[in-house]
């Protein structure tokens, strides 16, 4: 058995773009930034920031673009995959998105800060 599942939780980097394919089905992409807080070898707080790419399609993509804005907290589920191209000067280039599949939004904002529970 295979899976290919990926869940992240995280800031969206900028507003969704919306597109359509040439037969109608509406896309939306968008960027989602995630943490990494540890501590390194002589105790010092550090922080790794990784940028994921998001693509959604169809109803997903039209309610993402309805209510999806830059800096909001979200949470994807959904699946990897990478595409290849060769560049301009023959050169082999990859992106890896994922796929949204399901997508929660964090809570509404009050006063410019996240509500936390």
């Amino acid at each position: 058995m295979d899976l290919n599942k990926i869940i992240i939780l995280g800031r969206t980097t900028k507003d969704p773009e919306i597109r359509k394919t040439e037969g109608g089905t509406n896309i939306a992409s968008f960027g989602v930034a995630t943490n990494n807080k540890y501590k390194d070898k002589q105790g010092e707080s550090k922080e790794d920031v990784e940028f994921h790419n998001v693509v959604a399609f169809s109803k997903l993509a039209d309610i993402i673009g309805q209510y999806v804005k830059k800096g909001q907290l979200i949470l994807i589920e959904g699946r990897l995959s990478t595409s290849s191209w060769e560049d301009k000067e023959g050169n082999k280039k990859y992106k890896t998105d994922i796929i949204a599949e399901k997508m929660q939004m964090g809570p509404k904002k009050e006063g410019g800060v996240d509500k936390e529970n």
